[in-house]
């Protein structure tokens, strides 16, 4: 779609025209990873990012001068977004706020795409429920965030995400499995067909918080449910906060703003059993495009 250094460009995607800028902007500066190569990556990935993330109001992080200056998060549409690009107008405590959504449309899920990184935004967060008919809808996936204190890292993560595995099949609920491109992992699971198919976000919270005691109880010097900071030394939290309404995680598939190009990528369950897991960069995550388990 675009040369390496091409800058700027006019280009159409099905039926709509955007224009892209300083294309060889280097955004990742350790990796020489420009705003090109971030516009490639999300045309490539969008048929394999689209089901986890399609109709859920997206949440963007951008780093406009790239990764080594300041960031900011951005809810709201900015002035002059295309009229073109999905919205969701949703009421906050002191105003609505107008969110892109990514349609479930190839052609205007890429040009979405490309508007967002277009704009230095490299990772996408969204919540664990979509739009519906102009409206939330109950969660239709829950969440499972694990983040590594000090001490411990990702084998310990995998450790337990097996826990949370064999506790959650129990209610019939079939995890997928995400190196998160940061530190730790995200287990995700569909609710349809489940206990939890219809429920709203404050039940599916307290479940994944009721799992994440049991881990705890269980497994006292690896796991730790509760969020104060200074018990997480040593340990695994079981995140289960993510799941309330208000919040949003990484989506699988984001790029994220690290140093170098890290990407949230879902994992086969036999890599995790046989541990030695390591995050994902963009060149990495590019070979398991179609490959990976679909999320959520």
């Amino acid at each position: 779609m675009l040369g390496p250094s091409a800058s700027p460009a006019a280009v159409r995607i099905g039926a709509h025209e955007l224009r892209l800028t300083n294309l060889d902007k280097v955004l990742y500066p350790v990796t020489g990873t420009t705003k090109s190569d971030v516009v490639r990556w999300y045309a490539d990935a969008t048929a394999t990012l689209l089901p986890p993330v399609h109709d859920r109001p997206v949440t963007r992080r951008r780093w406009p001068d790239g990764v080594a200056e300041a960031s900011f998060f951005e809810k709201n549409l900015p002035a002059g977004t295309p009229d073109w690009v999905s919205r969701a107008s949703l009421p906050h405590t002191e105003r609505d706020i107008t969110y892109p959504l990514v349609p479930d449309d190839a052609a205007t899920a890429v040009a979405t795409l490309a508007w967002f990184a277009q704009s230095g935004a490299l990772e996408l967060h969204v919540p664990q429920w979509r739009i519906v008919d102009g409206e939330p809808a109950p969660p239709d996936r829950l969440v499972v965030d694990l983040d590594p204190g000090p001490g411990v890292g990702l084998d310990a993560c995998a450790e337990v995400a097996l826990a949370v595995r064999e506790r959650m099949a129990t209610e019939g609920l079939a995890l997928v499995a995400v190196t998160s491109g940061s530190k730790g992992m995200q287990l995700y699971a569909p609710l349809a067909g489940t206990p939890l198919d219809g429920a709203r976000d404050e039940i599916v919270s307290e479940y994944v918080k009721v799992v994440a005691r049991e881990l705890t109880a269980q497994h006292p010097a690896d796991i730790e449910w509760r969020m104060a900071t200074a018990l997480r030394p040593g340990k695994v939290l079981i995140d289960w906060s993510q799941n309330n309404g208000r919040k949003t995680t990484i989506a699988p598939w984001s790029l994220r703003g690290l140093e170098r190009p890290f990407v949230a990528v879902p994992r086969d369950w036999a890599e995790v059993e046989r541990g030695g897991l390591a995050q994902l960069t963009l060149d990495e995550a590019r070979d398991r495009l179609g490959e990976a388990p679909v999320t959520p």
